[in-house]
């Protein structure tokens, strides 16, 4: 169910300055059920459905506004998880109470589905309308399963010649050039709204001046064989012009790395990052600073190249970003994906507590990979779908990790080669993953296979080869304690050699060795070790650090196998509070306190708190981590446990 009503989501776009209103009677009439708006690129479609969103609401006739950039089935799903208010981080439970919610609530509501590219991606995610819900779905397809008994499919065309005079007046006034500029731009609202902006930017200029420098554009720069000529020559026109606005000669290279990314939300930290301001210095001039990015952004945004919205999310319609990437020099798309990819890597978050701002990265890093996949691989820029891949599994979407990283280990197989470190830790995270969704003899198999081949193309002693050495340790230790300390100390033995004592990968082969003793059976030693450990950590990382965190967890628990409750209680609360602070509630390292300290809190004799502590995690790892992966069964089976012993 959605967060607190009423809601308006926050990715309605902005309605364009002198929006025309189009006639469609289906949509206007629309009390429930859905309509589907269908037409080719730039007549207007997601402009339309956004100002109908914001008349609804304007006038009050829905409690809540949803707005789904629908151009994959997983951007689907995770734009309806983020309408439940508190998505657990499995986008498909999440997608599915709210549509539950759609079919079964009584409050009014409006959901819009931009841009649907392929319509088998709406499978099973088609919301029941009932008596109080409106659908609004855009799309450049027109077929038959975009229609059914409560949903219609309606033809949004270009304007027609009325609709394009009452535009170009309402934002230039009288000018008896009006007709004639928009019978030569087709009446395609896209066009018409860029040559619009233009001519309000320049005092003095009509409709027959723009006509006059269009035909010339046209002549000079397009073959009459290419089929986009009327967008591209808008578009040149009023790129141009905001090319010539201060900071003159950064809007052109801005708008050619927004062409490669999102076209339906590029967070504005990525556009004004380091690397992007790094790129724009490189023209030549003085070095470009963020504050001069920003305006080369409103540069492009007063000329309609671009909107921004509140949110400080940048959208580019694709006609544009087609027109853009057409343009570029012979090797301007392989420079241009580099510069992309080390501004998304650069403006990925360390820890990833704001979910909205990593799912745009995840779709800004989708978007480049299908415009420039090989541009990609010719640079370390693919390094960009590594990052990318460990945010699928921070997010919870462990199984699409395993399918996604086993693509990238392919697509690393056939770019680099078979030995090389990179597919290398493709496989690495492969293996990682397979434990991660419980399969630990999976897990143990991939990394013994992974140490053999990285132990004769790396060497014994580099840093990836320790790192699965330990890793393939960890595993073991999850059903193999003791096996797992004879290879844990080989492991610490080389990473004091070759890191020194104070490196973070030695540290962590302490911490889980220390673990790996607990049990074992010698929970003392563990205390005694993670106590050592802690000082050392807290001596060389920053305070709040996830490993200091992780250390205090254990030490609080291995306190509790002790026979000391109390202090296993104390600790366990005090790494919960600040780990929901650093990590947030949704982190599955926050879940594992919570379940650590319900146990604890039952072993001291708070039942009660303790089986609601145990009901709060149960649900946030079943809606993430499914029934079956061990740790939902490990709290299920805790709460089984006590109604045994209360009953």
């Amino acid at each position: 169910m959605p967060g607190e009503l009423p809601l308006r989501s926050s990715a309605v776009p902005v309605v364009v300055d002198g929006f025309q209103r189009r006639s469609v009677p289906e949509l206007d009439g629309l009390t429930s059920g859905g309509v589907v708006l269908s037409g080719l690129g730039g007549v207007g479609k997601t402009q339309t459905a956004a100002e109908y969103a914001n008349r609804l609401w304007s006038a009050g006739e829905v409690d809540l506004v949803g707005w789904v950039t629908a151009t994959s089935r997983t951007s689907v799903l995770s734009g309806l998880a983020e309408l439940t208010g508190s998505p657990t981080g499995d986008a498909s439970l999440d997608a599915r109470r709210f549509l539950d919610w759609c079919g079964s609530t009584t409050h009014r509501w409006l959901l819009v589905l931009d841009d649907v590219t392929d319509p088998a991606d709406l499978d099973g995610l088609w919301p029941h309308t009932g008596t109080s819900g409106r659908l609004v779905v855009t799309t450049r397809r027109n077929e038959p399963s975009l229609r059914s008994a409560d949903r219609r499919l309606m033809p949004l065309a270009v304007f027609t010649p009325d609709e394009s005079t009452a535009y170009l007046t309402g934002v230039l006034g009288a000018d008896s050039g009006i007709p004639e500029l928009a019978e030569l731009l087709g009446h395609l609202p896209l066009a018409l709204s860029q040559a619009a902006a233009y001519l309000s930017m320049v005092p003095g200029l009509t409709c027959r001046d723009y006509i006059a420098t269009w035909q010339r554009t046209l002549a000079s720069r397009f073959p009459e064989s290419w089929a986009g000529r009327t967008v591209a020559t808008t578009w040149s026109i009023s790129v141009d012009a905001a090319d010539e606005l201060p900071p003159m000669g950064l809007a052109r290279p801005v708008l050619s790395v927004m062409s490669l990314l999102d076209p339906n939300g590029i967070p504005l930290s990525v556009l004004t990052s380091k690397p992007m301001l790094d790129y724009l210095s490189s023209g030549g001039g003085e070095p470009v600073d963020a504050v001069a990015a920003a305006r080369a952004l409103g540069n492009l945004q007063r000329l309609n190249l671009i909107s921004v919205d509140a949110d400080h999310i940048a959208r580019v319609h694709a006609l544009v970003q087609h027109a853009t990437r057409d343009q570029l020099p012979g090797d301007g798309l392989g420079r241009l994906a580099k510069v992309a990819a080390k501004a998304l890597t650069s403006s990925w978050p360390n820890v990833e507590r704001d979910t909205g701002l990593v799912l745009r990265l995840l779709g800004n890093t989708h978007a480049l990979f299908t415009v420039a996949p090989a541009e990609l691989w010719r640079s370390n820029a693919y390094r960009v779908l590594f990052r990318a891949g460990l945010s699928l599994s921070q997010l919870g979407f462990t199984d699409t990790a395993v399918e996604y990283h086993t693509s990238l280990y392919m697509m690393a197989h056939a770019n680099l080669g078979v030995d090389h470190p990179d597919s290398l830790v493709a496989r690495h995270e492969i293996a990682r993953l397979l434990g991660e969704k419980g399969d630990h003899g999976a897990a143990v198999q991939a990394m013994t296979e992974l140490l053999d081949d990285q132990r004769r193309v790396l060497g014994p002693d580099h840093p990836a080869t320790l790192a699965t050495h330990y890793s393939l340790a960890y595993w073991l230790g999850i059903d193999e304690p003791t096996t797992a300390l004879v290879e844990l100390e080989a492991v610490l033995d080389d990473r004091v050699r070759v890191l020194g004592p104070d490196h973070r990968d030695t540290l962590t082969t302490r911490h889980e060795l220390a673990r790996s003793r607990g049990r074992a059976g010698d929970p003392a030693a563990a205390v005694r070790d993670l106590t050592e450990v802690l000082a050392d950590r807290v001596r060389t990382l920053r305070p709040d650090h996830p490993h200091i965190l992780a250390t205090r967890h254990n030490l609080a628990h291995w306190q509790g196998k002790s026979g000391d409750v109390v202090a296993a209680v104390l600790g366990l609360a005090g790494v919960l509070e600040d780990e929901i602070r650093v990590l947030g509630l949704r982190n599955p390292r926050t879940w594992s306190t919570m379940h650590d300290l319900a146990y604890w809190l039952a072993e001291a004799g708070s039942t009660d708190i303790a089986v609601r502590a145990f009901h709060e995690v149960h649900d946030l790892r079943l809606g993430t981590l499914g029934p079956d992966h061990p740790d939902t069964k490990r709290t299920r089976g805790e709460l089984d446990r006590l109604s045994t012993e209360d009953g």
